[in-house]
């Protein structure tokens, strides 16, 4: 038998008994009788073993299947000894889609696809080995943490760690073009060489000059974004890892761009084949005097990066608009265009009703609780990248004058129902640093030298969570309830607080900072400021914090002392990714926000439905697993406002509605229909709360389907 001959297995059918009630109660033992059986039909006979880890690993090495660097930094000895230690823990997946996701996706097979090569232990030692980088205490650290799923690397990570034949390590980048040709030629390039390395790419367009702008001279010369999407659209479909995967890229445009009604139509269901783009993601970045001119009814003007780069001297992106509309209205040499504030924001969502987008950046929010010198300009394909940029200028030769930077992002996630649990959180926290900081260190994108320019400077990771419905549901906490907002509070103040801590210590033993950090609120100590208080905590949140320390005000001026001393490694820390697949190997909900079914049901492309049951879903803890869809958006917004405040770079938060929704859930509705204005009510709300920004919005619809599920596989597999 092979994994290529499997015949007559029964997990399949198994699992699907889940969705079968018996005597009006869910089986979830089915679910476990599939899990047992994938082990015994599939798995087990479909392994090669070897007698000893030193021939394995032999064998790994003489067939090219790992790197032999990272195995030359240690003993066998002690390679043989981790393998052991991994295994005496006795790992067990919750559910048969855990198992099948990792032996289908991550799993590392033969050649031919015929056998597995690893089993989940073997998987983790690789990594523990690899982004250890020859310290064994460290080593011997991570394979704690990833055995015990207090911590997920990201896909790209966790999957090619140690392979020879892989792809990198890091999970996307964000490029920019200015308005020139040269610049967009460059940027399609990267866009190929980004795009077949892996990982989605984010591209800001809001610095080309209109349609109609003159070239030149030459008036009304100027194609404006909308060809330029198709030249991205067709190069991230031309640039698919072989046929592996769909190349996935977004491109970004400010709200006062002129093109924005047509950047917007590229998306709608029945427009000219011409200008639809299919597989491009949209994101719009909205200043705050958007919001401003949405509630007062107003116009709005739009105005020409053109005119506004040839008056201000620098790129339309880092223009402050809310700061400097007016002056830009007044200004003579600037053309305009008006349109109805309300004419734009019902088009936005009349196309998120219609397909999920446009993500909605809210820059100001952003920018205004950016502790780091400089602006941040657009966001990646999931919405949770946020750090500054600069651009470049071009020769015509197309080599650099100016070398600006971009950025590429490595992400990992906590697991926050395991974490919790951690013997030492602190420690935990730290490890997890050290194996994010090894991927920011060892990533060189020569193809693209403003990536590698950016990342040299910034050392920049993300760090950030995934299980939170779990965790509320496994302890009788209301999804959105007063204490489901304090513990994620708290939560992601400690993720702060230990990051940092971290990040200092890089700093101190390297004796290097990220570019800058002397004029970052950092090193002026402004930063630590909304930290100098002790937290009161309700004895439920105090209860479930017990046994972790909990920054006092004296911990935090401690600290604020010595970043300013010793300084910051990396410019950016943290950010929450949407994590999908990964999540289910975890055997959690995925990143912070409430699941949409207690059954979820997955369609595989190959095998037809899975079905895969919340974490810990039993009688005690359904009524405490709401569905995404039966919630008030109000109470995930609320939820991600809390973390918000605590994450320096951003979160990918979803919003979930029905087409028809519950009744009494929204007090401004007389019927139950979903309507434009409820995405406008709920789009403010979230500017109001301070969110940075609003990833897919899903919507359920009567007969069953979901408009807006796309993922960002990138960031969610």
């Amino acid at each position: 038998m092979s994994l290529k001959t499997l015949e007559n297995v029964s997990y399949f059918r198994l699992n699907n008994e889940i969705n079968i009630p018996v005597n009006g109660q869910i089986p979830l033992h089915k679910d476990h009788e599939a899990l047992l059986a994938f082990f015994e039909e599939n798995v087990r006979p479909n392994l090669k073993t070897f007698p000893t880890v030193a021939e394995k690993i032999a064998y790994l090495l003489e067939h090219d299947y790992i790197e032999s660097d990272f195995i030359k930094k240690y003993s066998i000895a002690f390679i043989t000894e981790l393998s052991d230690w991994l295994y005496a823990q006795n790992f067990q997946f919750k559910s048969f889609m855990a198992a099948y996701k990792f032996y289908q996706q991550y799993a590392l097979k033969t050649n031919d696809g015929e056998f597995y090569l690893e089993n989940i232990e073997d998987r983790i030692l690789m990594n523990a080995l690899y982004f250890a980088d020859g310290d064994t205490e460290l080593a011997q650290s991570l394979a704690d943490e990833l055995i015990h799923q207090r911590y997920q690397p990201a896909t790209p990570s966790f999957l090619n760690a140690g392979r020879s034949r892989r792809g990198e390590l890091v999970s996307c980048f964000l490029i920019q073009a200015t308005d020139d040709m040269n610049s967009i030629g460059r940027s399609v390039n990267s866009a190929l060489q980004l795009s077949r390395i892996g990982g989605g790419v984010g591209i800001n367009l809001s610095n080309l000059r209109e349609a109609g702008a003159p070239i030149k001279g030459i008036e009304n010369a100027a194609s404006g974004v909308v060809p330029v999407m198709k030249l991205y659209e067709d190069s991230f479909s031309y640039s698919n890892q072989l046929g592996q995967r769909q190349g996935a890229g977004v491109t970004y445009l400010s709200v006062f761009h002129p093109d924005i009604m047509a950047f917007l139509s590229t998306k709608k269901e029945n427009a000219d084949e011409k200008i639809r783009v299919k597989t491009l993601s949209l994101g719009v970045t909205v200043p705050d005097k958007y919001y401003e001119l949405v509630r007062e009814n107003a116009d709005m003007f739009l105005f020409s990066p053109y005119d506004v780069e040839r008056i201000y001297g620098k790129p339309f992106s880092y223009i402050d608009i809310t700061a400097e509309y007016d002056n830009l209205l007044a200004n003579n040499d600037v053309k305009k265009y008006r349109i109805r504030a309300r004419d734009l924001e019902q088009e936005i969502a009349k196309l998120q009703q219609e397909s999920g987008y446009p993500y909605i950046i809210n820059i100001d929010v952003a920018n205004k609780a950016n502790p780091i010198n400089g602006k941040i300009i657009m966001s990646n394909l999931c919405s949770e990248i946020l750090q500054v940029q600069s651009p470049s200028e071009l020769n015509e030769d197309q080599t650099y004058k100016t070398l600006g930077t971009d950025i590429s992002c490595n992400l990992g996630s906590t697991n926050v129902v395991n974490l919790m649990q951690s013997p030492n959180f602190e420690k935990s926290i730290d490890s997890m640093v050290k194996a994010l900081t090894f991927v920011t260190d060892h990533s060189d994108i020569d193809a693209v030298p403003t990536i590698k320019n950016g990342n040299r400077k910034a050392h920049t990771i993300g760090l950030g969570a995934m299980g939170l419905h779990s965790y509320f549901a496994k302890h009788h906490i209301a999804y959105g309830s007063p204490e489901s907002i304090e513990f994620t509070d708290i939560y992601f103040m400690l993720l702060n607080f230990y990051t940092l801590k971290s990040s200092m210590n890089f700093a101190r033993k390297t004796g290097q900072t990220f570019d800058d950090f002397d004029k970052s609120a950092y090193a002026d100590g402004t930063y630590f400021e909304q930290y100098i208080e002790d937290k009161q905590l309700s004895d439920k949140v105090a209860t479930l914090f017990e046994g972790i320390h909990i920054p006092t005000a004296e911990d935090w001026r401690e600290l604020r002392q010595n970043v300013m001393t010793h300084g910051l490694y990396h410019q950016n820390r943290l950010a929450v990714a949407p994590n999908g697949s990964i999540s289910y190997i975890n055997d959690v909900s995925a990143s912070i926000h409430p699941i949409t079914q207690r059954i979820e049901e997955r369609q595989e492309k190959k095998t037809g439905k899975i079905y895969y049951p919340a974490r810990d879903l039993a009688t005690d803890t359904i009524p405490y697993y709401t569905s995404a869809y039966d919630m008030d958006m109000r109470r995930v917004i609320d939820v991600y406002a809390a973390a918000t405040k605590h994450v320096d770079q951003g979160l990918s938060m979803t919003l979930f509605l029905r087409s028809e929704m519950p009744v009494g859930l929204y007090e401004w509705k007389t019927d139950t229909k979903q309507t434009t204005r409820d995405l406008n009510i709920l789009r403010n709300y979230a500017h109001h709360k301070g969110v940075k920004s609003i990833y897919y919005i899903r919507t359920f619809t009567d007969n069953g389907d979901e408009v807006g599920a796309n993922q960002c596989e990138s960031c969610v597999i």
